[in-house]
């Protein structure tokens, strides 16, 4: 037999080409959402008058993703200007940084930074500073909870930039935060100038040029660690099973003083005051658990009637730091094309493909629940569903009557492993045990009787 050996300086290049497109299929991979294929944030840049050393612009930004929506403290906005543009002034927005702009003498610029970031402009700004959909503090709904929140916009005044649509150079290195991590945009795009219709629909005008962004969401890219977890129980099992054990981090308090909190703890108001002016309220300082997670969501099947059967979910907030403004929940289980009735919260179904309605959106009633407060006695909101029963599928065997995947505010929640759901108590293969186990306690007992007697 005959081997034949291929140098490995040869085969070098093939193989850092290989190594390359997989790790670009895993990235693109992680960003693709098989729930919200089409889910995506677009920017849409409209210049709509020239200025005499460039133009002014509304950004606009549309969250068409269908449950991810962008809470506070807000999104933020960059890019890279191509020449040497600067900002003048900003109307529903404003640059976080002013940059140098020591050069100009009399007029000075809002922001002169080759790279600004924009953010959004608290509630309460004065009228004089407000563009249409602004000034929400950062915050974007999702399309599919709420299309009318889910739109924000800013106006610039851009100078330095060109006066005609072929000296305007569009801006490259775009990024979103919101407010971390987790976004990557692709280039701008110049496309067909929008078109704006009037008040009373009788005049049609457009934009002198018009270019997008789009931004597409991977949770591989936002964070290490998971968010949330997912806790089971039923009424045919006194079984509780808990969230995994260090499901989003494990307590370590000897070498990371203050990574958790014990609820009756003397200095938990002073711990949760200090925390609130720190500024860092993006990590979260959660209740001592064994699971560690900022959010537990619970699935307890609750009744079986003849027709019908009810479970009962509860979302609990353990994060000390975050109140959750317009919350959503996605459930994934085969009985939702049956859902009958729901009670105290929203839903909508979420059918990415039409011939299958298995996923569920749910999210709070306005002014009711829709705001889940911190960790504490009133950190929790609850609703009970009702789903008709369909002969050919239903059971309660083998954990058919548990979700198969739950998301909260975008982020998948870990589940519990398969094999330690609540089982039905005549179930065979947890039955058989007790009667295998008499049966070998009875025959050592009779072994050991007629030893003793022989």
């Amino acid at each position: 037999m005959v081997f034949s050996f291929v140098p490995i300086i040869r085969s070098t290049p093939i193989t850092v080409l290989v190594f390359v497109l997989s790790c670009w299929s895993f990235i693109s991979t992680e960003a693709y959402d098989p729930l919200d294929p089409n889910g995506n944030i677009t920017i849409k840049w409209d210049l709509m008058q020239w200025n005499p050393d460039g133009y002014v612009a509304v950004i606009t930004m549309y969250n068409f993703q269908q449950y991810r929506h962008i809470q506070a403290p807000g999104w933020q906005l960059g890019w890279t200007w191509a020449k040497k543009e600067i900002i003048w002034s900003a109307n529903g927005g404003q640059a976080t940084e002013q940059g140098d702009c020591s050069k100009f003498k009399g007029n000075i610029p809002h922001c002169c930074k080759r790279n600004p970031t924009i953010v959004d402009l608290m509630p309460g700004t004065p009228y004089n500073q407000q563009t249409a959909n602004c000034c929400r503090g950062g915050v974007l709904n999702a399309w599919g909870q709420d299309p009318a929140t889910a739109v924000s916009s800013f106006q610039l005044s851009v100078g330095q930039a060109g006066t005609t649509n072929k000296t305007v150079r569009v801006p490259k290195n775009f990024t979103l935060k919101a407010p971390g991590p987790g976004y990557t945009c692709g280039p701008a795009k110049i496309v067909k100038p929008t078109k704006f219709i009037s008040s009373d629909g009788r005049r049609i005008t457009q934009a002198l040029m018009t270019w997008n962004v789009t931004c597409m969401y991977s949770q591989f890219l936002a964070q290490k660690t998971p968010t949330c977890c997912v806790s089971l129980s039923s009424f045919y099992n006194d079984t509780i099973v808990s969230c995994p054990t260090c499901a989003c981090g494990c307590q370590n308090n000897l070498t990371q003083p203050g990574s958790c909190v014990e609820p009756n703890s003397p200095y938990l108001a002073s711990v949760v005051s200090g925390s609130s002016h720190s500024g860092n309220s993006l990590t979260p300082l959660v209740q001592c658990t064994r699971h560690m997670c900022p959010i537990r969501i619970h699935w307890h099947v609750k009744l079986n009637y003849v027709d019908y059967w009810r479970i009962k979910i509860t979302i609990t907030n353990f994060n000390y730091r975050m109140n959750y403004s317009e919350w959503n929940l996605v459930v994934q289980h085969p009985n939702f094309d049956n859902l009958t009735q729901i009670f105290s919260f929203n839903y909508k179904s979420l059918a990415p493909y039409s011939d299958i309605n298995d996923t569920a959106m749910l999210w709070g009633v306005q002014f009711y629940n829709d705001l889940l407060m911190q960790a504490g006695p009133y950190g929790n909101v609850q609703s009970e569903l009702l789903f008709r029963k369909d002969a050919s599928t239903f059971t309660f065997d083998k954990g058919w009557a548990f979700p198969r995947r739950v998301y909260f505010n975008g982020d998948n929640c870990v589940m519990p492993p398969p094999d330690s759901y609540p089982w039905l108590p005549n179930t065979g293969s947890r039955s058989h045990l007790p009667l295998l186990t008499l049966a070998v306690a009875l025959l050592s007992t009779l072994v050991l009787f007629y030893a003793h007697h022989a």
